[in-house]
């Protein structure tokens, strides 16, 4: 029935062929009845006596000669079973892919519900993470101020020994005083003084052991100055810049809250400079015509002050301690070219005719612990100049201030309370670049 089937989707030569195959098998069934017999043929028989000579050599199945339809039918029919043979692969390998399929299609259905554990565990975490770290925050926080109140409470305590310290000094001061008129007294009235001898040497006794408290007092006071001098910042200050070694790269840049264009100023700062050398910078203000247009700096234990350029200098020698906090002042007027230079709010040098009636160019550049370059490019900077230590309190004003505010602001309690108007400290943007840094 399938091969029927088969054979009417056949187009027409193959429904020929059909029709055709019972006369091709009766003509091979006569063929079988009315063939030659070959019953008397011996093949490879060999004679007993001579050689038989034959002409060739003789097939016993000799191949049908089959005629172009008949290759043809053997051909469809070769066709139909190679057509099967490949529909049933075909439907296997379909029913392998399917089957599969359904196996990819059933893990993957199982999976969504592992991813969505997943993401459901991820979130999970991530919630409690964030719990965590807003609680570790919290603590640091509260750490932070804890420190912070152990800090202001260790200075108050430093605070209360110092005066505690003063004050016993000053009985102990009182004492030896009133010790060295005894003594006095006695040696005035020998009689008095033979009469109470034993009162005498217990007056002795006790002005030695005073006398050696207040030397261990002052010892002590004296190694608690120098740690506070060496701990705490001058001037009420809460930051300083830390210039830390002498590199071209080590400096700070000045931007001021106004022009620059100026016919007096005063420049104040305090500073403390780990080695002076030649030439040290403290302030430098350049233009690209002249960089150094103003120039506060120092040279060993001197400070100088330059105004347009190496025509006005002011020079005050001994002056300056390395190691030291000292606080640096420089006043000018172009009206006369009177300069002044104050070092811890003591006048040390007045010079006049310093670059009188002159005007500082607007278009120039501020350092600190650097001077700018002829080329105006930072690579070009020289390293030989560069100010190594602490700075802190710089301020400018465009007029020159009064001697008792300049007093005053050497006072190291509360003069970063005052800013100038030109640069004032902690209000104008000072940015350190290379290693300088902000310390408190």
């Amino acid at each position: 029935m399938q091969r029927e089937t088969n054979v009417h989707r056949m187009y027409a030569p193959g429904a020929v062929l059909a029709l055709c195959l019972p006369c091709f098998l009766t003509g091979i069934v006569f063929s079988y009845e009315y063939g030659e017999d070959y019953s008397d043929s011996y093949y490879n028989e060999i004679s007993n006596g001579d050689r038989v000579q034959s002409e060739g050599t003789q097939i016993p199945c000799p191949p049908l000669d089959l005629s172009r339809w008949d290759k043809l039918f053997i051909m469809l029919e070769d066709s139909q079973m190679k057509q099967n043979i490949l529909h049933q692969q075909t439907e296997d390998m379909v029913k392998k892919e399917i089957d599969f399929i359904r196996k990819d299609l059933h893990k993957l259905n199982n999976n969504k519900a592992c991813v969505q554990a997943s993401e459901n565990t991820c979130k999970c975490i991530s919630e409690q993470m964030n719990r965590n770290l807003k609680q570790v925050m919290e603590q640091l926080r509260e750490a932070a101020d804890s420190h912070q109140a152990q800090n202001n409470e260790t200075l108050q305590q430093l605070i209360q020994l110092s005066r505690h310290q003063a004050s016993r000094l000053t009985k102990l001061e009182l004492g030896a005083g009133l010790g060295q008129v005894a003594v006095k007294s006695f040696s005035v009235y020998p009689k008095e003084q033979e009469a109470s001898s034993a009162d005498g040497g217990k007056l002795e006794r006790a002005l030695t052991a005073a006398t050696a408290d207040l030397q261990r007092v002052h010892a002590q006071l004296a190694l608690f100055q120098r740690a506070t001098v060496h701990r705490y910042l001058p001037s009420g200050c809460e930051m300083a810049l830390l210039f830390p070694m002498r590199s071209k790269h080590i400096f700070a840049e000045v931007t001021p809250s106004m022009s620059m264009s100026l016919q007096t100023f005063t420049l104040c700062l305090w500073a403390k400079v780990t080695q002076s050398l030649k030439k040290t910078v403290l302030f430098s203000y350049g233009t690209k015509i002249n960089p150094q247009e103003l120039q506060l700096l120092l040279a060993g234990r001197s400070l100088l002050l330059k105004v347009s350029g190496d025509t006005g200098l002011v020079e005050a020698p001994g002056v300056v301690t390395d190691g030291q906090w000292g606080h640096f002042c420089a006043t000018w007027s172009s009206k006369q070219g009177l300069a002044d230079l104050w070092v811890n709010g003591e006048s040390v040098a007045r010079v006049s005719g310093v670059a009188e009636g002159h005007e500082l160019p607007s278009d120039g550049f501020i350092l600190l612990g650097q001077e700018s370059s002829r080329s105006g490019i930072y690579r070009d900077l020289d390293s030989t100049v560069v100010f190594t230590g602490k700075m802190t309190g710089v301020n400018m004003w465009d007029h020159v201030l009064e001697a008792e505010r300049i007093k005053e602001y050497a006072n190291q309690d509360g003069s970063c309370d005052s800013r100038g108007n030109v640069i004032g400290w902690g209000i104008s943007e000072i940015i350190p670049h290379g290693g300088a840094q902000y310390i408190n």
